[in-house]
């Protein structure tokens, strides 16, 4: 706290107004950020020969109702120098098709731990497992570009709760289509009704099983239809992050600093990255009842995560700050990248006092499972990926 203004320059506006002490949520006073070198990874080889190879061949489409529409994507990175026009939303889908494994669980072994916590800082805990499977744009090895049975489907996300034991089996399916003006299918398996219901896609805004995030939260800081929205490019900065550090976050939250949530130096050093800041709305068409009015979002140049974001109301106040720690980790054939599924994140409502913390690391060590690591039943596509899969849940 006594030298904090020296590098506020390298911090996101959310984060110098934690150290400001402004709202409920604050730095606490024996804070410790210990900064050493940048470590950068490379993109993965075949992620990077799909960028050379496919990615002159992106073409962007203006919809009648003013949103943008990517065509002719392959795989890689769409536009790897993002330009005007379109610089903002060029970047924003770049975001949307970074490097990601092409197969992220974690199991009942290893389950995600969600908490929540509120003003009178009373925490309550969950456990989340969760089989995010990309089906097309694939440049991992052994794995096929576009999976034969991927249909006009592009990625799905399959989470369930593990605990409490009242939530258990609650489970929440998204499908996003190769064709982004398809809007995204959300369903939802309520166990005390034993069946499936379709969620509307209106409902981008409902809180995910009592947390502070909603549906366009997930993907590891933006799960946005890209068509609903428009990206304006407000700069390029340098910001303090937390992407190359231990498993020691696992033990929440006797390593963090409570009750902000923030980590201690047991986790490793920050780093300092350059940033693309970005400011992402809906379009005009699609912004009548919207819970965000804006996403101030830092992606980091190098892996195209985000980093942190600073999300407003409809009515452009502040409400919540968004913090994303991408864990670097080994990913199997591949080598040792940014994004691996792995990510510690902390998203504080400064309106309405509240914050849930997700935790992807166990106190034994353990980590997401990727590609060949995840058990063989959770490569069933149809289980863990179709409407169907999720009237399974409780057979």
């Amino acid at each position: 706290m006594a030298n904090w203004q020296q590098y506020r320059q390298f911090m996101p506006d959310g984060m110098q107004m934690l150290f400001e002490g402004k709202y409920f949520w604050k730095m606490p006073a024996d804070v410790e950020m210990d900064v050493g070198a940048t470590r950068l990874h490379p993109l993965p080889a075949g992620y990077l020969a799909a960028t050379k190879k496919y990615a002159s061949q992106a073409k962007i489409l203006t919809l009648p109702d003013g949103g943008l529409l990517l065509k002719d994507y392959v795989a890689g990175i769409p536009f790897p120098d993002p330009q005007e026009p379109h610089r903002g939303w060029k970047t924003l889908v770049d975001v949307w098709y970074r490097y990601v494994p092409h197969l992220i669980a974690d199991t009942p072994d290893n389950p995600v731990t969600l908490c929540s916590q509120n003003r009178y800082l009373n925490m309550a805990c969950s456990k989340v497992i969760f089989v995010y499977r990309q089906l097309r744009h694939n440049t991992d090895p052994g794995v096929p570009m576009n999976l034969p049975s991927a249909g006009p489907r592009d990625y799905t996300e399959w989470v369930m709760v593990e605990e409490p034991e009242q939530l258990k089996y609650s489970a929440l399916l998204t499908i996003f289509y190769q064709d982004l003006s398809h809007d995204e299918d959300a369903y939802a398996f309520i166990p005390r009704l034993r069946r499936t219901l379709r969620l509307s896609t209106a409902s981008r805004c409902a809180p995910v099983f009592g947390s502070d995030f909603n549906p366009d939260d997930f993907r590891f800081g933006f799960n946005g239809n890209l068509t609903k929205f428009q990206a304006h490019f407000l700069g390029e900065r340098k910001i303090l992050a937390m992407i190359n550090y231990n498993t020691e976050p696992g033990k929440f939250p006797s390593s963090f600093y409570m009750p902000l949530g923030w980590p201690q130096p047991s986790w490793g050093q920050w780093e300092l990255r350059d940033v693309y800041v970005l400011d992402v709305r809906r379009i005009p068409a699609h912004s009548a009842g919207y819970c965000y009015g804006k996403r101030i979002m830092y992606v980091d140049k190098e892996s195209l995560a985000p980093l942190w974001e600073d999300l407003y109301d409809s009515q452009m106040r502040l409400w919540k700050l968004y913090f994303l720690a991408p864990r670097a980790r080994m990913v199997p054939g591949v080598g040792v990248e940014d994004v691996s599924g792995s990510e510690i994140v902390s998203l504080w409502d400064l309106v309405n006092p509240h914050a849930t913390y997700a935790i992807f690391t166990d106190p034994q060590g353990h980590d997401v499972l990727i590609n060949s690591q995840v058990p063989t039943q959770y490569h069933n596509i149809e289980r863990y990926g179709t409407p169907g899969g999720l009237d399974e849940i409780m057979r």
